[in-house]
């Protein structure tokens, strides 16, 4: 008998979702990262890494976490990074991603003078379009402070921003994908070839029994090809 409050996690399930991610990132040619945030019980990171390689991270203790436990650099984005945390996110990750021009501004002269291994930079975007129906949990709601608006963008990318991130998913299907990506490429399309990578985020519930992965796979080829 365990004394003690634990998590019992069956293996084979845990196994056949990831062969299932695994499935969608060989097919569509995109690469699928773990969330912390969703799921970060460090025990079954060796079983993880035999599936997918990197990880996301929105603090210094998830980006150590990602670094030292999982055994590659984090994708970081974080909401506010302060000058005592900044250095510890540089030495953990391999992309980081501003919530603002401001954040840029402030954090980018340090990212550009780290010498230790390359850091991809990129901004967070706001589509102003999401499905999501409650405007607390809805990061494109009216006045919100989640990623940069198309009308606040420069004609030109600022130095150093290589991708973007947006995050506008809950639990979704593949056709809401597909209609955010009709907004960010709306939106966002005249950037877009001067990238080197798209983060799309997450919530897309690929595990649920109704989810379409083919539609989900031929969305993500359909994006990589434009």
């Amino acid at each position: 008998m365990i004394r003690t409050p634990y998590y019992l996690l069956e293996e084979p399930l845990l196994r056949r979702n990831l062969q299932l991610i695994s499935h969608v990132a060989q097919a569509s040619g995109a690469e699928i990262i773990l969330a912390f945030k969703a799921f970060a019980l460090w025990r079954t990171f060796p079983i993880f890494r035999q599936y997918i390689s990197h990880t996301t991270a929105s603090s210094p203790y998830e980006a150590r976490l990602a670094l030292e436990e999982f055994g590659s650099p984090a994708h970081t984005y974080s909401p506010a990074y302060t000058e005592q945390d900044f250095p510890e996110i540089l030495r953990c990750s391999s992309h980081i991603t501003f919530k603002s021009l401001s954040q840029y501004a402030r954090f980018w002269p340090q990212a550009n003078q780290y010498t230790e291994h390359p850091v991809s930079c990129g901004l967070r975007v706001n589509p102003e379009y999401s499905e999501i129906a409650t405007d607390l949990y809805n990061p494109c709601a009216p006045g919100s402070r989640f990623g940069v608006l198309a009308t606040d963008m420069p004609q030109q990318l600022p130095p150093g921003i290589e991708g973007f991130h947006c995050h506008c998913l809950c639990e979704s299907s593949s056709q809401t994908l597909e209609r955010v990506w009709q907004h960010l490429e709306e939106k966002f399309g005249k950037w877009l070839p001067q990238l080197r990578w798209l983060n799309l985020g997450g919530g897309h519930l690929m595990t649920r029994k109704d989810y379409d992965v083919e539609f989900l796979i031929t969305i993500l080829k359909r994006i990589r090809t434009q």
